[in-house]
Formats: C-alpha cells, sequence, structure tokens
C-alpha cells in the first residue's frame, strides 16, 4: 500500500477550509467533468488485469523474448519516459534488454545505441499517437532502415511492432501498409498519462515485469483514491499541499529518491507535472535531486539559498539487499561505530537527518513512504502521481491535459526546417 506521512500542519483554518471547497470542485471536473476533461479520462480507470487486450500484451512480449536479446524503444515524453521509469525500477528483471531512442537529437548517442545492437538479435517497438513527431520519427526512419538491411524486408517486418493512436496517424497508416503488428493507445489517453497502457507495459513486460500485478496495484489505487474527502485521500492531499506551498511563495518543487532506481521516475515525474501545469504564467516548477549524491551539490542551495523551495520525498521502506559494513583494522576513516551496520538503515538515517535539516532550514517537506519496488507498489505509485496531478493541475486552475507551449516551439522548429528545404 501507497503511504504519505502527509499531514496539513501549517495550513490555517480560512486556507484549509477554501482549499476544500476547491477540491471539491476539482474532484467534481473529474468524476463529471465538461466534454473537454472527459475526452483525456481514459487513464482514471486502469486495465482490468485479466482483460483481453492485456493476454495479447503478454503474448507479443513473451514473442519478443524468443525473437530478441534486444527492445529497441523509440518515443518522446510519455511515449517512453513511464516504460523507462518502471524498468529501471525493476531492474535486474531477466527478460530482453531495452534500449531507448526517439527522445533526443543527439548524433552521438544515436551512433552508441546502434554500435550496441551490432551481432544482437533485435526487436523494434516505435511509440508515437501521430507517427509525426521530429525525434522519434527521424529515429524510426533510421531503425527500420538498419533493420532491412540487417534482416531484408519480410523479418524486419515481423520484428517491427507498432503503438499508436487506434484511427488515424501517419505511423497507423505506415503499420496498415507495411503490416506490422499494432497496439492502439486508448482514444481519450494523452501521452504523459499513459504509462498504465500498451505504451508503457509492453516494454516493461518483455523487460520482464508482471504488468498483471502492476494493473493490480494501479486498481488498488484507483479505488483508494475516490474518496472526494481530503482527510481520507492521500492523493487529494499531496494535490493540497503543493498548492497551499505555492500560494504561499513556493515556486519550485524538488522531488527528491534515496534509492538510484528511482531516477528516471523522476524524469517521468517532471514531465507529466511540468507539461499539465505549466500554462498561463502559473504552475509549480518540478526539478529533480537525487540524494544523498546532490546533498554535495544542490544541498547547499536547498538548506540556505532562496526560500521558494518545497521538497517531496519517496523513500522505499524495504532494501532489496543486506549489505553490512566490514570492519577495517585501523579504522583511519573513522567509520568503526558503523562496523556491521546495514547500509539501508545508513541510508535511512541520512534521509532523516536532512529532512529534518531542510525542513528547520525553511523548505516545507512531504515524505511519501513506498514499501518496496515491486510490481503491485510501480503501478499504485504511477496511477497516484496521475490522479494527484490532474487535482493539481484543476486547483491551479489550468487544463491538465493539453501542452500549447509545445507546440508553439515545433510550429518554429518546422518553420525553420521548411525554410532550410527552400533555400
Amino acid at each position: 500500500m501507497f503511504i504519505s506521512t502527509l499531514g496539513l500542519a501549517g495550513f490555517n483554518t480560512a486556507e484549509y477550509a477554501k482549499l476544500r471547497l476547491e477540491l471539491e470542485v476539482a474532484h467534481a471536473k473529474l468524476v463529471e467533468g465538461d466534454r473537454k476533461s472527459q475526452d483525456n479520462l481514459g487513464w482514471m480507470q486502469p486495465l482490468d488485469p485479466d482483460d483481453e487486450q492485456v493476454g495479447k500484451i503478454i503474448a507479443a512480449a513473451e514473442q519478443i523474448r524468443r525473437d530478441a536479446d534486444v527492445l529497441l524503444v523509440i518515443g518522446a515524453g510519455g511515449s517512453y519516459l513511464g516504460a523507462r521509469a518502471g524498468i529501471e525500477m525493476l531492474a535486474g528483471r531477466s527478460g530482453t534488454e531495452i534500449l531507448f531512442l526517439g527522445h533526443h537529437l543527439c548524433t552521438a548517442n544515436l551512433k552508441e545505441v546502434f554500435a550496441k545492437l551490432k551481432g544482437r538479435r533485435v526487436a523494434v517497438n516505435v511509440v508515437s499517437k501521430s507517427g509525426t513527431t521530429l525525434e522519434p520519427a527521424i529515429a524510426f526512419r533510421l531503425a527500420r532502415r538498419w533493420m532491412i538491411d540487417q534482416y531484408g524486408v519480410e523479418e524486419a517486418t515481423r520484428r517491427i511492432y507498432v503503438t499508436t493512436d487506434p484511427e488515424k496517424g501517419a505511423l497507423l497508416a505506415m503499420a496498415k501498409k507495411n503490416g506490422y503488428k499494432s497496439f492502439s493507445i486508448p482514444e481519450r489517453v494523452g501521452g504523459r498519462y499513459s504509462v498504465l497502457t500498451v505504451a508503457g507495459l509492453l516494454p516493461m513486460a518483455v523487460h520482464g515485469a508482471d504488468i498483471r500485478e502492476m494493473l493490480r496495484g494501479a486498481q488498488e489505487a484507483a479505488r483508494l483514491y475516490t474518496n472526494p474527502r481530503l482527510e481520507a485521500n492521500t492523493c487529494y492531499q499531496y494535490a493540497v499541499y503543493r498548492n497551499f506551498w505555492y500560494r504561499n511563495g513556493k515556486s519550485i518543487e524538488l522531488l527528491a529518491g534515496y534509492d538510484t532506481r528511482l531516477r528516471t521516475l523522476s524524469d517521468w515525474w517532471q514531465q507529466l507535472f511540468a507539461e499539465s501545469e505549466g500554462k498561463d504564467g502559473k504552475g509549480i516548477f518540478p526539478a529533480v535531486v537525487q540524494l544523498t549524491t546532490d546533498l554535495h551539490s544542490v544541498g547547499q542551495y536547498i538548506q540556505q539559498g532562496p526560500r521558494h523551495l518545497l521538497q517531496t520525498v519517496l523513500w522505499v521502506k524495504q532494501s532489496d539487499l543486506n549489505v553490512t559494513l566490514p570492519e577495517m583494522e585501523d579504522d583511519l576513516d573513522g567509520l568503526g561505530y558503523l562496523t556491521g551496520q546495514d547500509l539501508h538503515e545508513i541510508n535511512k538515517r541520512a534521509f532523516l537527518g536532512a529532512l529534518t535539516a531542510h525542513t528547520n532550514g525553511g523548505v516545507p517537506n512531504v515524505v511519501l513512504h513506498l514499501p518496496d519496488l515491486t510490481e503491485q507498489t510501480i503501478g499504485h505509485m504511477f496511477y497516484f502521481f496521475m490522479k494527484a496531478c490532474a487535482v493539481s493541475s484543476l486547483l491551479l486552475g489550468v487544463n491538465p491535459f493539453d501542452q500549447p507551449g509545445v507546440e508553439a516551439y515545433k510550429r518554429q522548429m518546422f518553420h525553420l526546417l521548411e525554410e532550410r528545404r527552400t533555400s
């Protein structure tokens, strides 16, 4: 179960009452909102673990694992970040290795990835609703040519899997024309809310994740966070906590993890909240710190810099490994008093020490406790953050589901590319 130590300490009665009323409105919009909102709420009811589509995803994953040593996942933003986060949190599963392309235009990394594919059995999963987003479209062109050169047209076709819109788009047309195996992202699910659809589930299943358990965790969260009462809903408490401190001058939120497996989850969280909230001149800037590593760099800023920060800490309660500190005869490092102690417990003391110091230094903190990093917990956590983000955005007074700023940069970029073509 996903447990939060979040309380409402520091909320005065008037502010608390105002936020509760605003939360009721936000909740109603999610449950019975206008058509524009409803068109983006397909993620709110996670797939049933026994759904026929889940069986098809698992069957495809098993086929990929038989055929390939490496699955090359091509996608940008929400089309790859959720899958990558899940895979890194489940590090050590015995499935096919997953590599990622299509989220940048860096030629050095492209060269590095294709070098890793040499001499190995490869499958490709391209994830894009449109098929025309520049970065994944370029990567897929390159990967498709590489696959044809390696395997010939027929075998390359068998090894390419497409995840796209169910009814329209260039990638769907390409899949139909070439006979690629295709899966559909639900029509009412946007990219950054798609981690619990085939977009995230297929790569995670290929890696060896039990996606049925992940969906059970998400369904548990969906049931748990339906309660509109703030006191009974930690997901809503997190959304209210963020907005309370934003209105009190805290414009930057740090997501801090004490387990390196959470690093890409932080990237997924950052995109989710940045694209959902950052519009109309509003929004909390989502930033990421990896602790204890960053206590030796930005930790100074957190402790004594401008007081515009709030911090959300992810703490994994159960360690997978028992690592104890060995004895050293001369004790030159001065750590003799820690001899025989478990490293996870030492990490916990660092977490609690930093938590106390940062709070005393004027940085509001909330701790979200994860019992472990199993599929069920991960599915629960994905759902927790997506619903909290949607509610938090509505409390800010912005649409959680559009991204007009992204479209603005694309217009300028394609204008410059067109200029180059005609010059």
